[in-house]
Order: structure tokens, then C-alpha cells, then sequence
């Protein structure tokens, strides 16, 4: 890793440290799971233009996918510090998770050839 990168660990503190010191305090767990949702539905309306059968608007010509991601990051990481999950060990187990579940099925996919 190199020094520009960071850890989820990391960026749960950093969203911590953030939301403490310029964001006053989180909002409620409900209103946080609404944001994450209206982020999720602008990376979409982004993705149906760029990569599905919707043309941009001129309305829409502003929007940054890689920004949107990072919205949709923050929140769930909000979240997650809000309910007291940590992402690093939640992702390992689900990456672990996967990885005995799909092995198989994923490699003898037809689909997926």
C-alpha cells in the first residue's frame, strides 16, 4: 500500500473525525439509510446514460461518477460508524463468505465463458 492509499479502517476514522468537527453530529440512522439511497440513485441515473439506452440531459452533464461513488461511500460508512460495524472485518468475512459459496459456481457459469 502505498502512502496515498488508505484502509476502510482509516476512512472510518476520517469520517468520524469529519462529521465530529464540520458536520456537528450524524444525522439520524433513518435519514442517513434515505441519503444512501439517493446517492445509490444518482451513480444509477449516471449509469443509465453513460453505459444503458438514456441520453443526458443538460441537467445531468454535471454529474461525476467517481464523486457520486464517493458520496455513496461516506453515508455507508456513516452508517456503519453509526451501528458500530466494522467495515474492514465485515468485508473480509463477506469476501470469505463469497469466495466458498461462488468458487464453484461462478467457474462452471456457461455464462460467465
Amino acid at each position: 500500500m502505498t502512502e496515498d492509499e488508505l484502509t476502510l479502517k482509516q476512512c472510518q476514522a476520517l469520517v468520524d473525525e469529519w462529521i465530529r468537527t464540520i458536520g456537528v453530529r450524524y444525522y439520524s440512522e433513518l435519514t442517513n439509510t434515505a441519503v444512501l439511497m439517493e446517492e445509490v440513485g444518482e451513480v444509477a441515473r449516471i449509469m443509465a446514460r453513460r453505459y444503458g439506452d438514456q441520453s443526458f440531459k443538460k441537467s445531468d452533464e454535471a454529474y461525476d461518477l467517481a464523486d457520486e461513488f464517493a458520496d455513496v461511500l461516506f453515508v455507508l460508512i456513516c452508517l456503519a460508524n453509526q451501528t458500530g460495524v466494522d467495515l474492514t472485518e465485515a468485508f473480509r468475512r463477506n469476501l470469505d463468505k463469497k469466495t466458498g459459496r461462488d468458487r464453484e459456481r461462478h467457474a462452471n457459469n456457461p455464462k460467465l465463458k
